[in-house]
This record gives C-alpha cells, structure tokens and sequence, in this order.
C-alpha cells in the first residue's frame, strides 16, 4: 500500500477544488453517464469516455465530441506527448 504524505494530500485537495476542476469533471462525468444511457459503456467495463477534442484545448461535452475507449490508452498518450498542452503554469 503506497502512503501518501499530508502535503501532497493537501495539494490535492487545494487542485480539486478549483472551479475549473470541478466544471471540467462534471462535463467528464455527464459524458460517462451519456455512454452507459446510450450502451456504449458499462458501469466497471474498464474503459473511459474520452473527449475528442480535449476539454482543456475547447472542446465540448456534447455526445459528438466523445468516445469509448480503454483505459491504457486513453491515460497513457500523455507520456507519448508531453506538449500537448504547451507550457503549465501553476497559478
């Protein structure tokens, strides 16, 4: 079991409750009931629903915009691509 430090438990709690995090995870989580409404994903499958067009660079929420795909590859690309989205900066 892997322990987590208190700050590091603190600097997330601070992360996730910025607005932007929360309206950006109520569109992830709309979009997940979405799937599993129409079919295409199951409730524990494994898989996430993935936006096309990512929240972060534009894009919508909308049923168009998204995917069912499985896990590994949907959190694995950024690895691969470390720029997409260019320079962070931590405000």
């Amino acid at each position: 079991m892997t322990i987590t430090s208190k700050k590091s438990l603190a600097t997330k709690a601070a992360y996730n409750k910025r607005p932007e995090v929360q309206a950006r995870r109520v569109l992830q989580n709309k979009a997940r009931r979405h799937a599993i409404k129409a079919g295409r994903a199951k409730v524990g499958d494994g898989k996430d629903v993935d936006h096309k067009v990512m929240l972060a660079k534009g894009g919508s929420g909308d049923d168009s915009n998204t995917r069912v795909i499985n896990r590994k590859n949907n959190r694995g690309w950024r690895k691969k691509n470390p720029g997409v989205y260019g320079t962070l900066s931590k405000a």
